[in-house]
């Protein structure tokens, strides 16, 4: 079969036909429907699930500490159209918009964000490290983020390695891991980017692109940031191989804040030249390297109840549109 073809059909990632007729079949019901329902589906949410571990969620997606007025920009979210914004963004942001009144305000920014908005803005991306409490995060582009795996290989079953895959283009980190390992046995280090940039293309070796379940024979899996988060943290933390990376930069609503290296990943240098000698210490000490992958799996769970998910969503646009004196 060809190579292309086989990665499609093979990848491990969620399926797009799937999500799409699923979200506009949603979105093709009256906003009205949903509104009337409002109250009633937080009631009962609320009686499902621990209010502590839910209002710490709401808190954190959305920082807001006092009242602010939205500029005369802010726009209503009701006019938010599918025409000129990436499919996704819009399709996951009207799941939690469809039950508000539409003539509600709000600013918004759908992409890859690190800066943070002079005014309340709901973002996939935030940048860690700094004030962000304008940033407001919803659980956005999921169907390419938030994908989980199931793997039946314990950490010891898996060989001693490290691999990364990953588009590298002017990503100067993911440049830098590649030159340093190319030729190191123990990393499988290449870019699967077409047409790299000038400054990059005879740096780093091309690969062909590997499906998920292809990395889940290595033991160590890179999680390299690109224009923001890693986007395969997710996936590899639900699996029984250990992410590697440096401290997180940047996070979502995976809450990448709340990542502990050591605890929940292996924690490398940003410069990376410690990478061996954590492969070192953690395959010298499985029982280590275990309690790792046991809390990643454990992390990761949180964010597996789709109810739940929707109403820690709905409680952060209320609280937003609170916040905002509205």
């Amino acid at each position: 079969m060809n190579t292309t073809l086989q990665y499609k059909l093979h990848s491990g990632k969620n399926s797009k036909a799937a999500y799409y007729m699923q979200a506009a079949l949603r979105d093709m019901l009256p906003d009205r429907l949903y509104a009337m329902r409002l109250n009633r589906e937080l009631e009962r949410c609320a009686a499902m699930y621990d209010r502590d571990y839910i209002a710490d969620r709401v808190d954190y997606y959305c920082k807001l500490s006092r009242p602010v007025t939205l500029g005369s920009d802010s726009e209503p979210i009701g006019a938010l159209q599918r025409k000129g914004n990436p499919s996704t963004y819009y399709y996951d942001s009207r799941e939690a918009l469809q039950w508000f009144n539409p003539e509600l305000r709000w600013h918004y920014l759908f992409g890859d964000i690190r800066d943070i908005p002079a005014e309340p803005t709901v973002v996939k991306s935030r940048a860690l490290g700094t004030d962000n409490s304008n940033s407001v995060l919803l659980k956005l582009d999921r169907c390419r983020h938030f994908v989980y795996i199931n793997d039946h290989l314990q950490p010891e079953e898996k060989e001693d390695r490290a691999i990364f895959r990953g588009h590298i283009g002017t990503r100067e980190n993911r440049a830098l891991f590649c030159r340093m390992y190319a030729d190191n046995p123990r990393v499988d280090a290449a870019d699967t980017l077409p047409g790299a940039t000038e400054g990059h293309k005879h740096t780093s070796q091309m690969k062909p692109m590997m499906s998920f379940y292809e990395h889940l024979r290595f033991r160590y899996i890179m999680a390299l940031e690109g224009n923001d988060v890693a986007s395969n943290l997710k996936w590899i933390m639900s699996s029984r191989s250990a992410a590697v990376m440096p401290k997180p930069t940047c996070e979502t609503w995976f809450m990448e804040g709340r990542l502990v290296g050591g605890v929940h990943y292996v924690e490398i240098r940003p410069d990376f030249s410690d990478l061996e000698e954590k492969m070192d210490h953690y395959s010298n000490h499985l029982d280590e390297l275990r309690t790792i992958v046991d809390n990643a799996n454990r992390y990761v769970a949180q964010f597996r109840d789709p109810r739940r998910e929707r109403y820690i969503a709905l409680l952060v646009m209320q609280k937003y549109f609170k916040m905002t004196n509205q």
